[in-house]
């Protein structure tokens, strides 16, 4: 199985954790990299872009995060020119489908509500990681 990387924007702990297990049970060994807020992940991708092995292969956005949040990142991310191909999976609690609709508006690939147990947890997992790896077709 093909090791992948996948950078995580999560602000609470407890979901980066159950993240991190989810990934790990579902026996794969892909490079995560959690950071708290938008702020850290524009700073991860700018420390990191001149090695190709920190692109990462999707990016799951949190929305309700501190210093910058899941809005401010996307609308960054998609308006700049070396990250805007990076598929961006907002991973959020809000249902309100004026913010589904206005992620989308932004750029967002794929908006997704957290699921509420830990099997749907395992669930999404696979099949995220299946679709953005062996599913879809994305520029490099």
């Amino acid at each position: 199985m093909e090791k992948l990387f996948v950078l995580i924007a999560e602000d609470d702990a407890d979901d980066r954790f159950l993240l991190q297990n989810a990934f790990e049970e579902m026996g794969y060994t892909d490079k995560l990299e959690f950071v708290e807020n938008g702020v850290e992940l524009m700073d991860f991708l700018q420390n990191n872009s001149n090695n190709s092995n920190s692109v990462p292969g999707f990016i799951l956005l949190d929305l309700n995060m501190p210093k910058k949040d899941g809005r401010e990142v996307l609308k960054e991310l998609k308006q700049h020119e070396d990250y805007k191909t990076i598929p961006v999976v907002v991973f959020s609690t809000t249902k309100n489908e004026t913010e589904v609709k206005r992620c989308y508006e932004l750029g967002a690939n794929t908006y997704v509500v957290k699921p509420v147990s830990y099997d749907s947890l395992l669930k999404f997992v696979e099949n995220i990681r299946s679709y953005w790896f062996n599913v879809a077709t994305i520029p490099m």
